[in-house]
């Protein structure tokens, strides 16, 4: 793990291979670890990087009052320290919502997006009594004792979570704080992103779960409408973190894409 330095904040950060950046973001209740399989497979071709966001993983705590714009700050922090240019920025679920406002406030570091499963902030994806509903469900599951958390959100997978990869999810939820579970989908609800979207100029490849019940289809289609340069690939058969759930389909795609895009 390396590590770099944002006003006090420390984050880590993993780093395999040689060839263009791929900066990957992880979603809510995880860490860097959930890209173990495009650390692996992908850093043949690309130089893959897997942060642990502030707040997550190996990196320290979230500072008092430390909002989404923190969130791309840090992201940038991060792509700079590699020193090798614009990067490709994927992100899942509310690692998406993190890599578009990287967009909003640093497009100069950004190569191509690559949004999975993801929103445009609930408030600007999901529709109010969804957002009303996931809001509850998240009082509800920080209400209870510290030694009760769980952070496992409901819908992640079309099925049973992949077998291989059960031990990995179960060590990222030991380790999720409550207090930046938290932090994330509180901010989740209050993200509206649609007015960048119109402005993203990046190619931009939007990467679906044909399953996904956590962010629809329909989601999809609303960021294919309103990016200027997309390409939406739906992955059958799969659901929310769909990195994990057809690993095979999901780096062919990426690699792909990023090819193309070089």
């Amino acid at each position: 793990m390396a590590t770099v330095q944002v006003s006090g904040v420390e984050v880590a950060y993993a780093r395999v291979g040689h060839g263009p950046p791929l900066v990957l973001v992880h979603g809510a209740g995880l860490d860097g670890r959930m890209w173990q399989p495009q650390l692996v497979e992908l850093a043949d071709e690309f130089t893959v990087v897997a942060w642990d966001e502030p707040g997550g993983g190996r990196s320290s705590d979230l500072p008092a009052g430390f909002g989404l714009v923190d969130f791309a700050h840090c992201l940038a922090a991060v792509i700079e320290a590699l020193r090798l240019g614009p990067a490709h920025v994927a992100g899942l679920s509310w690692g998406g919502t993190v890599a578009l406002e990287l967009y909003r406030h640093r497009p100069e570091l950004v190569r191509t997006l690559i949004l999975v499963d993801t929103y445009a902030g609930w408030k600007g994806s999901l529709p109010p009594e969804e957002v009303a509903a996931r809001v509850e469900g998240a009082k509800r599951m920080l209400a209870v004792p510290r030694e009760r958390f769980d952070p496992t959100q409901p819908g992640l997978f079309a099925g049973d979570p992949p077998a291989a990869f059960v031990p990995l999810l179960g060590a990222m939820a030991q380790d999720v704080r409550p207090e930046t579970m938290g932090a994330q989908l509180f901010m989740m609800a209050e993200a509206d992103e649609r007015d960048l979207l119109p402005t993203i100029m990046a190619p931009t490849l939007l990467l679906w779960g044909e399953l996904d019940v956590r962010s629809p289809l329909s989601v999809a289609h609303a960021f294919e409408d309103a990016i200027p340069n997309t390409e939406l690939v739906v992955l059958p058969g799969v659901g929310h973190i769909s990195n994990l759930e057809t690993p095979e389909r999901f780096n062919r795609t990426v690699r792909e894409f990023c090819r193309a895009h070089a």
